[in-house]
């Protein structure tokens, strides 16, 4: 019999980042061309790529179950794996929150949330698919730095739209609506820097 295949933690783990990368590309769409017609076709999208990166993260425990040597450590593979598993699921939740919320049109600036998620998501997907060359990489260190400069913009940006929700709209129901969401999103991009700080650590740690 031949030896088994050695199982290649570091694609796994960019796989699940390419898919947030999608799924945020997928959620701009939804904000900046925001139609109650299309809503659900565009969700179901989202839904199915969440989906996807749901067996990858089992699959990849299932390794590490069983794996006898790891390329790092296995709590280190499951931690990162499972954060970009956090940011899939905030975005898949951004999807119900406009449905259960009933949201039939964008506030002002949204789009601009939705802009940061994806640019925060990229640097991701790019932090993760430069992390297998960790030890002799360029670019890792200001890839995680991008990701964090975005994250300032987010925190910016998310009190500018809180105050001026709760100074401007006379609508209680709006208020509850649209503080929900923007928290969301701040959620999201929170985990995004959460998972290249961890990659920032990994790296540290092996280096």
């Amino acid at each position: 019999m031949g030896r088994k295949k050695q199982y290649n933690y570091f694609k796994k783990m960019t796989q699940l980042a390419e898919n947030v990368h999608v799924a945020a590309e997928i959620l701009e769409e939804i904000v900046d061309n925001y139609s109650t017609d299309n809503f659900a076709e565009k969700a179901e999208k989202i839904h199915e790529v969440e989906k996807k990166s749901d067996h990858i993260v089992e699959e990849l425990t299932n390794e590490l179950y069983d794996a006898f040597i790891t390329p790092i450590e296995r709590e280190d593979i499951l931690v990162v794996s499972e954060r970009l598993d956090d940011i899939l699921d905030g975005i898949n939740a951004m999807t119900y929150l406009f449905e259960n919320l009933v949201i039939t049109e964008m506030r002002a600036e949204t789009d601009k949330f939705a802009a940061l998620v994806t640019k925060a998501a990229k640097g991701v997907h790019e932090a993760m698919k430069e992390f297998p060359k960790f030890k002799n990489s360029k670019t890792l260190k200001e890839l995680i730095s991008d990701v964090n400069e975005v994250e300032s913009q987010g925190d910016r940006l998310y009190s500018r739209l809180k105050k001026r929700l709760f100074s401007e709209e006379q609508d209680v129901l709006e208020i509850v609506k649209w503080k929900e969401i923007y928290d969301e999103f701040e959620l999201i991009i929170n985990y995004n820097e959460d998972a290249v700080d961890l990659i920032d650590g990994m790296t540290i740690k092996n280096t």
